[in-house]
């Protein structure tokens, strides 16, 4: 598990978002986080889910709302996840957290036939990934009428152990049985490409990218774990097929 700060990245040239077929010829599964990556940030659910973090770490703790913000943003920095920070400091239990949490309003999501039709073109398997829990992913896949993937991986059904945790990749790899060299993963957080391309997955950041509470600065400057970047994940899976 990465603790800590996250180190300065590496300087490196990103390549074009449509940077052609051939680097993803040889992919034969399609791994997708699900959080501000299949579905535009714009939609702010997080705006929601972070409110109802706040005050379930206030209730939880018996602190005031501005010590319970700034634990919920220190836990996901240092631990990937809040869940995870508060399971490793506080015990508390988990399935409770994750339905309070994700207890939110979805109507803000739309259908999405385009992108659904762009993932559903891709040769191979496809499958979530997401450091929330499936249950709460299921909704939002219904909401955006994405019925194109054959396996949800949520935090219950890897251990507990969050992206970018070593952990979480293999236990998706052993589940999937995948060979992770014949991988691609789309992340809107860049922290989370890092496990997977030292695996030889081909990473794909959508969007500007945050490191878990924290938007990206505008001059910062992405690693070499970052292989790919785009706005617009519809046009660039559709550039692959």
């Amino acid at each position: 598990m990465l603790q800590g700060a996250t180190p300065p990245p590496v300087a490196v040239h990103v390549p074009s978002p449509y940077h052609g077929r051939m680097d993803f010829s040889h992919i034969t599964t399609w791994i997708f986080d699900l959080d501000n990556t299949l579905y535009p940030p714009e939609a702010a659910l997080f705006d929601q889910i972070e409110a109802r973090m706040v005050a379930h770490v206030q209730n939880l703790l018996g602190v005031d709302a501005t010590e319970a913000d700034r634990l919920r943003a220190h836990y996901w920095r240092q631990y990937g996840t809040t869940l995870a920070g508060l399971m490793a400091e506080h015990r508390i239990d988990p399935d409770a957290y994750l339905y309070d949490v994700h207890d939110i309003d979805l109507s803000v999501l739309t259908p999405d036939p385009d992108l659904a039709a762009a993932i559903a073109a891709l040769p191979g398997r496809k499958i979530i990934h997401t450091n929330a829990d499936a249950l709460y992913a299921n909704r939002v896949l219904h909401h955006r009428d994405l019925r194109v993937f054959e396996a949800i991986y949520g935090i219950q059904e890897v251990d507990f152990h969050p992206k970018p945790d070593a952990r979480a990749y293999a236990a998706v790899i052993g589940a999937h049985g995948f060979d992770p060299a014949t991988a691609a993963m789309f992340e809107d957080d860049p922290r989370n490409l890092e496990v997977p391309a030292k695996l030889g997955m081909r990473t794909v950041l959508v969007g500007r990218g945050r490191h878990g509470p924290d938007e990206l600065a505008a001059d910062f400057t992405l690693g070499p774990h970052v292989q790919h970047r785009t706005d617009d994940l519809t046009g660039f899976l559709r550039s692959l097929v």
